[in-house]
């Protein structure tokens, strides 16, 4: 008797973890989708999403609790870029590479008015990845150090 009532204890514990995380997987799943993705989009209704693209010059409008800002995406062969409004309301504080023309990653929901609500924003600033200049280019730290080494 002992032994029945440990085993059903056992599955019962099992089964109740197995079910919670099944619904944290479910609840925390996020989908990936272009500007021209999301747009097209009939109904995404409340599921999370994830969107990309580079931020527009000027758009930025720090607000108190929420920061407003225009993602953008231009390819070739469109003939004007896709846009997105987007409300950031996270409570993290924006990086330090977010700022005009840096690619953005935003994770939130569509609302119904058309508008991205972001609860996450990642950025990298694009300068920061050009390709090194050829020729005898140098970084300006490179003349400092050589005409202190004189």
């Amino acid at each position: 008797m002992k032994q029945k009532k440990f085993v059903l204890i056992t599955l019962a514990i099992v089964l109740t973890l197995a079910w919670m995380a099944v619904g944290g997987v479910q609840e925390s799943a996020t989908y990936y989708v272009t500007l021209d993705e999301l747009l097209a989009m009939d109904d995404p209704g409340s599921k999370r999403i994830r969107v990309g693209g580079d931020v527009a010059v000027g758009s930025i409008v720090r607000k108190a609790g929420s920061v407003e800002f225009t993602l953008h995406q231009h390819e070739e062969g469109m003939p004007e870029p896709r846009v997105l409004e987007v409300v950031y309301t996270g409570a993290d504080p924006l990086p330090d590479t977010f700022r005009d023309r840096a690619q953005a990653l935003c994770d939130g929901v569509l609302r119904s008015d058309g508008t991205f609500e972001a609860s996450k924003i990642q950025a990298k600033c694009a300068s920061k990845y050009e390709a090194v200049p050829e020729g005898s280019a140098a970084p300006v730290y490179s003349a400092i150090a050589g005409s202190i080494a004189e």
